[in-house]
């Protein structure tokens, strides 16, 4: 009795030392849980015992245990896959193979259990792990769980193990030969003895401990043993006992009556070993799970950076491309703390990150936010993308700092069109650009997709509506299926929101019926229009509904391009997968006839259009020249949308990076655009606030504000002096926000240095935090080290980041207060479409919406002609439509086109593929 409490209190001081491990774990991560997985095959009753002590054990410590069972039948492929799939969840940290494997078929029981990761092998059962435990790799090694048991029962009997004598008796894999190991690397002279061994008695009697797992009943007798030696008996054996109900009673392989009055101690049998090797399997599952948390740590990155090989002068962007080797976006993804669970590879360059990363990492602390945003850019673009992509290669290759950069996901539009691609240029650029230009993983596809089945509906319903009877279309929106009528889920949540409390078809009244089934579309109230992501100018009005079979039912319509897909605002402004449904849900398609909003929940199809989204709600994850990581996601229409990538990437990337860490986020167009939307829009549905807003700013571009040439490279102080104006505007339009500025002066080879100095002095005067040139096209990121200091500095500074307007605000006053505050107008005009939509929006209920302005970038005016800082105009709105999905109101000033047309030459006269390599060709 004495020595089964002794085992006891042993027992129970590991599990009180588990469990306090784990509530440590849990208080370093709140969403942090050790997990096990116990894989059974078969359904053996001792198995099954065995199993239930296990799980029971975990769940007494703290460990999310999960039995997982396999029929009898199942095959060696299934039982290794089945292995492969534990080994790939982050959240299991042990895996144990149960012994033996009950199957009908012949299963290899080494490949098996060599199949399990090293690391999550916590019965010790792997080669891996033996080889390392034979070596005395003792801390980098998961320890067998028996020997390991009972090397802690050695250690708590208060005999030292380093200069004792030891015996062991058996070589088994599972004991025997780990326990002869263990032994010697704790410094005892260990013997090993097996059914072989001559004249056993002797060699017992020298062992001041003696660790038995030889399978024989009660071999080893009481004689045989040292006075006070330590016995550890590993044997489970069965021998008759009439006495007992089953008729049989269990031993170990020592004859424990005979052996305790010799021994100074003596495991009994049973309720020993066995106990004790439960206990270190929860042992060796916690050790795994912190093994795996301190080699995760958040913002702990290990990754490499790519060393770039510069050349004068600079060659193409396909060019510098191709001549840096990516590396594996798996490898990658590792380096910044992703699980190989949380990736979804898409070739060897790019992957998607799932989005289950969020709940893991919640509790983390942020990073550092930039947005890069520039002046009222020329039609060539000033270099946004180059900056922000150079920034990111100067702060992580250079700085050492963590560093994410978020960009938007181009479209082919302008890729075949004049603008060419967006993966940044020269030697800051987003690789392979071919994969960033070209489809990437079918994102923007998705959307065309989404976005067409919407149209699709919209017609339909239209068309259907006016061609049936209240019954007709009744019972053709509810079909019979097996002699009864059912409402689909979609239905049940069209009826809660007429306020009809039915859920049984056949109990609906005609008047309810009515109100069901007809939609009662307007059609010239229709504002979705089908999408593709294409410049094709002749799409820009057409009449749909000609064939014969419409009878007659066709009016006006159009194509936008697909990133002015309010399903493209949706994407980058939502925060889940679920927020993502209810958005989709709440996009209005058009008006009824009695005013009411239509809804594609009205249409019954958002369900489906989640599906379609499913995949493309994952950011992607890519690399610069200088192998920093990017997410590229979304790529909303930066006049018609808000220009911003997506929410997700920016909060996944910013727990990534860790609090030291910096995140850089583009803008589009200039910062009255793209910087406004950003800060009004997306930093409201995102909650998250900016530290630095960098203002890309170029000389060629300042020459024009100052009245010069669009393009300009002739040396001229009087023009760069004045156009330094529009930068000037856009410092202050950033500090409206509260927030510090820094201006990245992007330099050509033509700039002087005179011109650059000019620059950065009249950008400090007019209040930036600081303003640096950068030549990072040229140098990649040691051209842009200095301004990755200055962003980091003002990282620092102190900050007041406020809204530019209250939501509350009438819809006109909204409006009102970006054009005077952000455009510089004197005031606004509401042409009469926009006075109607202020008031039907106002009374249909989404006047507390933001406002995402549409209009040209090309000025801050609605005139694109007019540059630098224009004054005295008035700001003419001539309609407003509503992206109630997205959540905002977008007032169009002027006529903004929403798909480009191709122009005389397009880009992709020079694209074309080499049919033998498959090189694509003249991209940029």
């Amino acid at each position: 009795a004495q020595i089964k409490l002794a085992v006891f209190c042993f027992l129970r001081q590991v599990r009180e030392r588990l469990k306090k491990d784990v509530e440590q774990l849990k208080l370093k991560n709140p969403n942090f849980r050790p997990g096990l997985v116990v894989l059974q095959v078969g359904d053996r009753d001792d198995s099954n015992l065995y199993i239930s002590m296990k799980l029971k054990a975990a769940a007494e410590i703290g460990i999310n245990a999960m039995h997982l069972r396999l029929p009898a039948t199942a095959t060696e492929e299934e039982i290794l896959h089945s292995i492969t799939e534990v080994n790939k969840n982050s959240s299991v940290h042990g895996l144990i193979v149960q012994l033996p494997l009950d199957s009908v078929h012949e299963i290899d029981t080494e490949k098996v259990t060599n199949s399990v990761a090293p690391e999550k092998d916590v019965d010790g059962l792997t080669s891996i792990n033996a080889g390392k435990l034979s070596r005395g790799d003792l801390g980098n090694c998961l320890i067998p769980c028996t020997p390991n048991g009972c090397m802690e029962l050695i250690k708590q009997t208060g005999v030292s193990v380093a200069g004792k004598r030891a015996v062991v008796i058996g070589r088994s894999k599972i004991v025997g030969a780990p326990m002869h190991d263990l032994l010697l690397w704790n410094h005892a002279t260990v013997t090993t003895c097996h059914s072989k061994t001559v004249d056993l008695a002797a060699e017992v009697g020298r062992a001041d401990i003696l660790v038995v797992g030889i399978g024989k009943a009660e071999m080893v007798k009481g004689e045989w043993i040292k006075k006070g030696a330590v016995v550890i008996d590993c044997g489970i054996n069965h021998v008759i006992d009439e006495t007992k109900s089953s008729g049989k009673r269990v031993v170990g392989d020592v004859h424990f009556q005979s052996a305790k009055e010799q021994a100074g101690f003596i495991t009994p049998v049973p309720g020993g070993v066995g106990p004790m090797t439960v206990a270190m399997l929860m042992a060796n599952t916690v050790l795994s799970a912190k093994r795996f948390l301190e080699s995760h740590q958040a913002g702990k990155w290990n990754i490499s950076y790519t060393r770039l090989n510069l050349r004068k002068p600079v060659p193409s962007d396909i060019v510098i491309s191709r001549s840096c080797a990516a590396k594996s976006i798996d490898s990658l993804a590792r380096e910044v703390g992703l699980f190989s669970d949380e990736v979804e590879l898409y070739g060897k360059t790019k992957a998607k990150v799932q989005l289950t990363i969020i709940k893991r990492l919640q509790s983390l602390p942020d990073g550092k936010y930039v947005v890069v945003t520039g002046i009222t850019p020329t039609p060539l673009g000033e270099g946004k993308s180059t900056t922000t992509i150079g920034l990111a290669q100067a702060m992580g290759a250079h700085m050492k700092l963590n560093v994410f950069a978020c960009v938007r996901q181009p479209s082919q539009g302008p890729t075949f069109g004049i603008k060419g691609g967006a993966a940044g240029g020269g030697y800051s650029q987003v690789i392979p650009m071919e994969e960033f230009n070209l489809h990437l993983t079918g994102d923007i596809h998705a959307i065309t997709a989404a976005n067409n089945l919407v149209a699709a509906a919209v017609d339909a319903r239209i068309f259907h509506e006016a061609t049936q009877s209240d019954k007709a279309l009744y019972n053709r929106l509810v079909p019979l299926s097996g002699g009864e009528r059912t409402f689909s889920p979609i239905q049940i949540n069209r009826l809660k929101k007429l306020g009809i409390q039915k859920t049984e078809p056949s109990a609906l009244t005609e008047e309810e019926i009515n109100r069901f089934a007809r939609l009662d579309i307007d059609p010239s109230s229709v504002t979705w229009q089908r999408v593709l992501d294409t410049n094709d100018r002749f799409l820009r009005k057409i009449t749909i509904g000609q064939s014969p079979t419409e009878k007659g039912y066709t009016r006006e319509a159009q194509f936008d391009i697909t990133v002015a897909s309010e399903i493209m605002a949706v994407l980058a402004l939502t925060s889940s997968l679920e927020d993502m449904r209810q958005r989709l849900a709440k996009m209005v398609v058009a008006t009824s006839r009695r005013g009411d909003p239509i809804t594609t929940e009205d249409l019954g199809v958002s369900g489906a259009l989640t599906v379609l989204m499913k995949d493309a709600i994952k950011p992607n994850l890519m690399q610069t020249l200088e192998g920093t990581p990017v997410f590229v996601h979304a790529g909303p229409f930066a006049n018609i949308a808000h220009g911003n990538s997506s929410i997700l990437a920016d909060k996944i990337a910013l727990k990534l990076v860790g609090p030291e860490g910096f995140v850089v986020t583009e803008a589009g167009f200039g910062a009255d655009i793209g910087m406004e939307k950003f800060f009004n829009i997306k930093c409201r549905y995102s909650g998250l606030r900016p530290h630095v807003v960098v203002l890309v700013a170029t000389i060629r571009a300042l020459k024009m504000h100052g009245g010069g040439p669009t393009v300009s490279f002739l040396l001229n102080f009087n023009l760069l002096e004045k156009g330094c104006n529009n930068m000037r505007k856009q410092i202050e339009n950033a500090k409206h926000f509260g927030v510090p500025v820094v201006v990245a002066v992007n330099a050509f080879k033509t700039d002087t240095e005179a011109e650059l100095d000019l620059v950065c002095t009249l950008a400090k005067s007019a209040g930036a935090f600081d303003a640096v040139r950068c030549s990072h096209w040229a140098e990649g990121g040691a051209g842009a080290v200095a301004l990755g200091e200055a962003v980091q500095k003002a990282s620092s500074a102190p900050s007041n980041f406020k809204f530019l307007y209250d939501l509350d605000l009438p819809i006109a006053d909204k409006i009102r207060i970006i054009a005077q505050k952000i455009y510089g107008a004197d005031d606004i005009e509401l042409l009469p479409e926009a006075q109607h939509k202020v008031a039907l929006y106002t009374k249909q209920g989404f006047a507390n919406l933001p406002v995402c302005m549409a209009k040209t970038h090309l000025s801050l005016s609605h005139e694109a002609e007019k540059k630098g800082v224009p004054k005295g105009f008035i700001l003419p709105i001539r309609d407003i439509r509503a992206s109630v999905g997205a959540g905002f109101l977008f007032p169009l000033v002027g006529t903004m086109p929403t798909i480009p047309g191709l122009p005389t030459r397009p880009c992709f006269y020079d694209i074309d593929l080499d049919p033998e390599t498959e090189q694509v060709n003249g991209l940029f």
